[in-house]
């Protein structure tokens, strides 16, 4: 195994750990990060859904961008760049999001409930694939949102900056913003721990380019397992973590924040494979290209964001009488973005 391989095992060993760490002091069940649920949290926060419970502005994200941000300076790889496609990516950003939430759970959550043993995760997983494969058939027809383009350098600044000040606000928690009901937040590990967990996260995803649907996507095309060993090692490292502390739950029923509805838990992720291959990367990637100068990711952090917004207002998430008609209108949309933006 050659030394690349190596540091990918172990950092996601890492990360797989420390989620299972995070539940244990706090998190929601089968929780320890989860980009989606995270944004949907920031996004209550700010008052763009009205679900007060799940309303708090969460470390771990503003620790994932600057963790990324600070590697990416001191391995001078911080390249400010955007322009490709900007509108189509806040678009594809909220299908994303709204296919996440369907499923309760990004790709990365999704390799944490499978390692906490909800067996729905498997169902996950299986429609996660078939979106990506979607994905790489418009790739090998010549999708593209074409090529991005040298930006002004305070742009790549922005999201870290907005993330500096989200933590901030965490600490003062000032009356404009909204945390949980009455002052009751939602279930959280410790502050300290969240945000040395997310900077920790942040670092080996820039440094390792961890990318759940960049595995899947290079094993296909590439024959490359890489990217995919990294969630192979963080599926391990939550799944030992959870047996140690008693947070194993073998089953599809009764699985915290989880819903058993198989076929909107299949087409949820089908939408978040497929948009994700669209966009380049999952959540987690989008993060961390973002602390990476890439503006047209932070664009798409932005759609995420407004998708959890909408997801929750016109509730559209889990297995809600909403969510499938939801999901086909999203489909529709992403077979539209797929086949005009063909060369």
């Amino acid at each position: 195994m050659n030394k690349k391989k190596l540091w990918m095992i172990i950092g996601g060993l890492v990360i797989g750990v420390m989620s299972g760490l995070l539940v244990k002091f706090g998190n929601p069940g089968n929780m320890g990060v989860c980009i989606a649920c995270f944004l949907r949290d920031i996004s209550g926060s700010l008052g763009l859904h009205s679900t007060s419970k799940l309303a708090y502005i969460r470390p771990e994200v503003i620790g994932i961008v600057l963790g990324g941000f600070i590697a990416a300076i001191i391995t001078k790889e911080f390249n400010v760049k955007g322009g490709s496609s900007p509108f189509i990516r806040f678009l594809l950003g909220m299908t994303v999001m709204i296919g996440a939430l369907a499923f309760l759970g990004c790709p990365l959550r999704m390799v944490l409930r499978l390692g906490g043993g909800d067996l729905n995760a498997i169902i996950g997983i299986l429609g996660f694939a078939c979106g990506i494969l979607v994905g790489i058939y418009f790739l090998n027809k010549g999708f593209s949102l074409k090529r991005n383009y040298k930006q002004p350098k305070a742009g790549g600044y922005m999201l870290p900056a907005i993330m500096v000040t989200l933590l901030a606000l965490v600490i003062i928690k000032p009356a404009f913003l909204i945390f949980g009901v009455e002052g009751n937040l939602p279930p959280h590990a410790p502050i300290l721990l969240s945000l040395t967990a997310g900077l920790i996260t942040g670092v080996i995803a820039q440094r390792t380019r961890l990318c759940m649907v960049g595995g899947i996507r290079d094993s296909v095309m590439f024959k490359d397992s890489y990217l995919l060993l990294g969630f192979v090692s963080i599926f391990v490292g939550a799944l030992i973590t959870n047996l140690i502390f008693g947070n194993f739950n073998l089953g599809f029923e009764g699985q915290p924040a989880a819903h058993s509805v198989w076929y909107v838990n299949f087409i949820g992720m089908v939408v978040a494979g497929w948009g994700s291959v669209l966009l380049g990367g999952c959540p987690l990637r989008q993060l961390v290209l973002s602390s990476e100068g890439n503006v047209d990711s932070s664009v798409t952090i932005m759609g995420l964001m407004m998708g959890a917004g909408i997801a929750h207002n016109l509730k559209l998430v889990g297995a809600a009488d909403n969510t499938m008609p939801a999901l086909m209108i999203l489909i529709g949309f992403l077979l539209f973005v797929s086949l005009v933006n063909r060369d």
